[in-house]
C-alpha cells in the first residue's frame, strides 16, 4: 500500500512537502517524519532542487501537532518505547530544519500547533496568514513543550514565552511575528500562488511580491502585565502576581493556567529557564528528550490525553492535583540523564549561518 501521508514534488528550482492527512489536521506520525526527513536528505544533495517549501494539505491548516492518539495507546500498552523512537526522529528532523542549507519556507496557514510547530518555525523562511493559530498547547495534555519549542519561546521578547508556554494560548499572524515565530505576512487569499512562483525564482525576488504589512496583534499592549507577572521564580509566584494585578486578561490568564497539569505547568517553568542558558537548539532539544521520555512514566501525559482527545470529557484528574503538591525533587526527575538512551544531537551540535 502507498503511504501518501507526505506528498513529495519538485518542480522547477523548488521541491515540495504537503502534509497530507486532511482529517487528522494533518497530525504527524513516525512514518511521515521519516519520509521527510529522507526527502530533505535527497534534496540537500540535489543541485536542482534551490527552495524546500512545505504546507499542509485541507483547509485547517499546516499541522496540529504529533499523533497522540497513538503516544497515549503506546503508553498505556506498550510502555512508551515506540513515543520514545518516534520523538528522537522527530527532534533529530527539527535540528535538521533548523540548519538546513537550502531556504526552507513553511506556509503556516490555519492551525500550527506542537508539532506543526517543529517542521515550519525552524524553518529559514516562517510565513503567517490572517487564519493562523499558533500554539504549543501542551501543558492542556500533562504534557511539556518539545520539539524545540521550549528553544523559541526562551527567544520570545520579555516573558511572553512563558505566557504560551504555560497557558498554551494560541497566536494570530501579528504576535506570531512579536514572538519571533514567524518572518513574514501573506494574505491567505494569496499565499496559495507562493509555492508556485518559487519554482521559476529564488525566494528574494518572489517574497517582495507576497508580503504585506502585519495586521496588529494583541500582546504588544499586554506586556505591561505580562513581563512582570511571568517574571517570577515559580508558577504559584507567577499566578498569585496575575490574580493580584487587577486587569482582566491576567485572571483569565491565572485561570487557563490553573486548570492545566501542575506538573507540567512546573516542568515547563523549568524547562524554559533553563533553555535561556542551553545555548544552541541541539542542546534544548537533548533537554526536551529527557523531559518527554519521563513524561512518558508520569500519570498526567495518559491522563490528559484521555480527557481532551479519547474521551473528551475535558476534566482531566491531575496527579498530583496542586502546585503545591509537586516537590521540586519531582520536577528535578524529569531533567535526569538518560545514559545510552541520550537523544545526543549537541554531540553534533552545528551553528553554521544559512548562506543564502
Amino acid at each position: 500500500m502507498t503511504d501518501d501521508s507526505v506528498l513529495l514534488r519538485t518542480e522547477g528550482r523548488a521541491a515540495y512537502l504537503t502534509l497530507n492527512r486532511p482529517k487528522a489536521l494533518n497530525a504527524l506520525d513516525h512514518a511521515m517524519v521519516r519520509r521527510i526527513d529522507a526527502a530533505l536528505d535527497a534534496w540537500e544533495r540535489d543541485p536542482a532542487v534551490e527552495t524546500v517549501v512545505i504546507t499542509g494539505a485541507g483547509e485547517r491548516g499546516l499541522c496540529a501537532g504529533g499523533d497522540i492518539r497513538a503516544i497515549h495507546a503506546d503508553a498505556r500498552a506498550g510502555g512508551g518505547a515506540a513515543s520514545a523512537a518516534f520523538w528522537r526522529d522527530e527532534y533529530r528532523l527539527n535540528a535538521r530544519i533548523a540548519r538546513f542549507p537550502k531556504p526552507y519556507v513553511a506556509v503556516m496557514d490555519g492551525i500550527v500547533m506542537g508539532g506543526g510547530v517543529g517542521v515550519s518555525a525552524h524553518g529559514s523562511v516562517r510565513i503567517v496568514t490572517e487564519r493562523s493559530k499558533v500554539a504549543m498547547p501542551e501543558t492542556g495534555i500533562g504534557f511539556v513543550p518539545d520539539v524545540g519549542g521550549t528553544y523559541l519561546l526562551a527567544l520570545a521578547p520579555g516573558e511572553l514565552g512563558t505566557h504560551l508556554a504555560l497557558t498554551g494560548a494560541p497566536v494570530g499572524a501579528g504576535d506570531a511575528l512579536l514572538c519571533e515565530l514567524a518572518d513574514h505576512f501573506v494574505p491567505s487569499e494569496r499565499v496559495a500562488g507562493l509555492p508556485a512562483d518559487l519554482a521559476a525564482a529564488p525566494v528574494p525576488e518572489v517574497l517582495p511580491r507576497y508580503v504585506q504589512e502585519v495586521p496588529e496583534g494583541e500582546l504588544a499592549a499586554h506586556r505591561e502585565w505580562i513581563d512582570p507577572c511571568y517574571a517570577a521564580g515559580t508558577v504559584e509566584e507567577i499566578v498569585d502576581r496575575l490574580l493580584g494585578s487587577g486587569v482582566p486578561e491576567a485572571k483569565e490568564a491565572a485561570e487557563t493556567i490553573l486548570a492545566k497539569s501542575p506538573t507540567s505547568l512546573k516542568v515547563t517553568l523549568a524547562a524554559l529557564r533553563r533553555a535561556r542558558g542551553l545555548g544552541p537548539l541541539e542542546r534544548v532539544l537533548d533537554q526536551e528528550y529527557r523531559v518527554s521520555c519521563a513524561a512518558l512514566a508520569s500519570p498526567d501525559l495518559v491522563e490528559g490525553i484521555r480527557a481532551q482527545v479519547i474521551d473528551k470529557d475535558r476534566a482531566p484528574r491531575w496527579s498530583p492535583a496542586t502546585l503545591a503538591e509537586v516537590t521540586d525533587e519531582a520536577v528535578a526527575r524529569f531533567f535526569a540523564p538518560l545514559g545510552a538512551r541520550e537523544l545526543g544531537l549537541a554531540d553534533g551540535a552545528g551553528t553554521q549561518e544559512v548562506p543564502w
